[in-house]
């Protein structure tokens, strides 16, 4: 691996004007990164690829922990890219990048370290910096943003390839956003749906009544709407603080979904209805996760004043796929992170140990160390898992985290030069019972400036995929778009792929979920501190669970959590 290196003075100056430095887009500091991972990160911008293949002869193969920052912002919109060091001792550093350096010094100590530079750690920082307290950052990637990425088109557009969507009940997303500048749009949603079902294509209207459910036969139906309705009747008896206290919660958590769908279902059009719903909302089938699990996944999707419904899960309008982000989702952490101040953001922070003596904790990654009076765990509980705790956490918090996999979920996007499809009359949303994909959307901008068909590749099928070569895996995605929608589905002008399965600091998503015994043995740990560590991430929220919202939410929690034990300051 190509390890990025120092430029010379006289090169620096030459290539990366001071004026530049004023422009630095935070959630890209590629701080300690190398040419490949660079590469590898923005694969779908092609003038990042410019811009590395022309500086690229520049750089040395000698890693002097000296690296480069990606910025933007210059009067045509141009990329460069300028040295930064990770101590700040540089004369060329501390003269033209005071502050943007996003490292602090060894020795620092801060109120509250907080391990993880997704939403939910962001939003833990933002109310502490609200609150007077000191803060540090520690992301193991090269940018902000966790589960949350953008990625642009060859036609300079962006598309979302992790969390996109927002809708009603999600309170605190919406109010992130609106407190950031930044407008939402209503998802393409005019027209019919396709759907692909033994090898026919057909189209239908959704009715918002039945949660946009396709068309089903008198036998099907006559099986699928109680189970929906008896689905919605037991998640609304489920306290969304803790469903493991719920008087069936023992019997619900033995059985999978899959157990109980079968108990009631045995018509095979019914058992499809609920294996898309499965591969679309929890990226799992419906063999992995417990019922009890399942109930609280829908009672979180509501706010404290509007139940949970699987209605809101499901559907576009008026649900949780309603609407999106101007500029994508990604804005919310780079916005976010910006407004708290890089200074405050180790990027390419690895956390490895935390060690605690008396009641200060030391948190490690690399040779590096800083110390803190909490620190605040902001990951999936099984990336969590991997970070070595002195003294040990507690034996279920650590078993809590062996038994809580990721689901598997990656996004394909196909480009093209208008979004043809909405003249047959259909919506681009799709659903099949065969291919790479089982679901898609139109993920055209708002303006309809180009065409956009983004499919979920979730479960079993993306499990399949991460073996495959990316061409490969294009290839089977445009051969299911081309039976939704057509032979022009084929002229595609862009391609992008996101497997977060890959990724090494995600590995899998849109969550963590809960198999069969899980929440009730261990699901107390979930949000439970230790001491005066604490843990946020979007699978311990109260509402909307594996949803930018929860992530939010579970921020904010733990903001108030430590604020709650931190002494009180006396005025006057």
């Amino acid at each position: 691996m190509v390890q990025i290196a120092a430029l010379s003075i006289a090169v620096t100056a030459a290539l990366f004007p001071l004026v530049m430095a004023k422009n630095c887009t935070p959630g890209l500091n590629y701080c300690g990164s190398t040419l490949q991972r660079i590469a590898q990160e923005n694969n779908y911008d092609h003038q990042i690829k410019e811009q590395l293949r022309y500086h690229g002869k520049e750089l040395n193969e000698k890693n002097i922990r000296q690296s480069l920052f990606y910025c933007t912002g210059g009067p045509d919109g141009e990329i460069f890219f300028r040295r930064v060091c990770d101590d700040g001792s540089d004369d060329y550093c501390a003269n033209n990048g005071p502050g943007n350096t996003g490292f602090a010094a060894a020795s620092q100590h801060v109120d509250v370290a907080i391990v993880g530079g997704g939403l939910s750690g962001l939003s833990a920082a933002r109310d502490l910096a609200a609150a007077g307290k000191t803060f540090t950052i520690l992301e193991a990637r090269s940018r902000v943003g966790g589960r949350v990425l953008n990625a642009k088109t060859g036609s300079s557009g962006v598309q979302e390839v992790g969390a996109e969507y927002v809708g009603p009940t999600q309170d605190r997303v919406l109010a992130l956003a609106a407190s950031l500048g930044l407008k939402t749009y209503k998802t393409f949603d005019d027209g019919n749906t396709t759907v692909l079902r033994n090898g026919s294509v057909t189209s239908f209207l959704p009715d918002p009544a039945t949660g946009g459910l396709l068309p089903l036969s008198p036998e099907a139906s006559a099986q699928v709407m109680p189970v929906i309705e008896e689905l919605s009747k037991l998640a609304a008896e489920i306290p969304v603080n803790s469903p493991w206290d719920h008087p069936s919660a023992e019997e619900w958590d033995r059985m999978t979904c899959d157990s109980y769908l079968r108990s009631r279902l045995n018509n095979s059009d019914a058992l499809f209805v609920f294996d898309l719903i499965f591969d679309a909302v929890l990226s799992t089938t419906a063999s992995e996760p417990s019922l009890l699990y399942w109930l609280s996944y829908i009672a979180s999707a509501g706010n404290s004043t509007m139940p949970g419904s699987l209605g809101r899960l499901l559907t576009t309008s008026d649900g949780a796929q309603e609407r999106r982000i101007v500029g994508g989702t990604a804005l919310l952490a780079t916005k976010l992170a910006e407004r708290l101040g890089l200074k405050n953001i180790r990027l390419n922070a690895p956390v490895h140990r935390i060690v605690q003596s008396n009641k200060t904790y030391t948190v490690y990654w690399d040779d590096k160390a800083l110390t803190a009076d909490y620190v605040v765990i902001a990951m999936s509980p099984p990336l969590a898992g991997r970070i070595t705790h002195e003294p040990a956490l507690p034996a279920r918090r650590d078993q809590l985290t062996q038994r809580m996999p990721m689901s598997s979920i990656g996004k394909a996007i196909a480009i093209y030069p208008k979004p043809f499809w909405r003249k047959q009359g259909v919506n681009g949303q799709a659903l099949g019972d065969s291919g790479i994909t089982r679901a898609t959307f139109d993920n055209s901008p708002s303006d309809g400036s180009y065409g956009a068909i983004m499919g979920f590749i979730g479960a079993d099928s993306m499990r399949s995929s991460d073996l495959l070569e990316e061409n490969k895996v294009k290839e089977l995605y445009v051969a299911d778009l081309v039976k939704f929608f057509g032979p022009e589905a084929a002229n595609t002008t862009d391609f992008i792929l996101q497997r977060w399965d890959l990724e090494p600091y995600s590995r899998g998503g849109p969550v963590a979920y809960g198999p069969p015994g899980l929440l009730t043995k261990f699901g107390p740990f979930l949000r439970k501190p230790f001491g005066n560590i604490h843990f946020a991430g979007t699978e311990t929220a109260d509402y909307w669970v594996g949803y930018m919202d929860g992530a939010i939410r579970s921020g904010e929690r733990v903001a108030q959590e430590i604020l709650r034990k931190m002494p009180k300051t006396r005025s006057g």
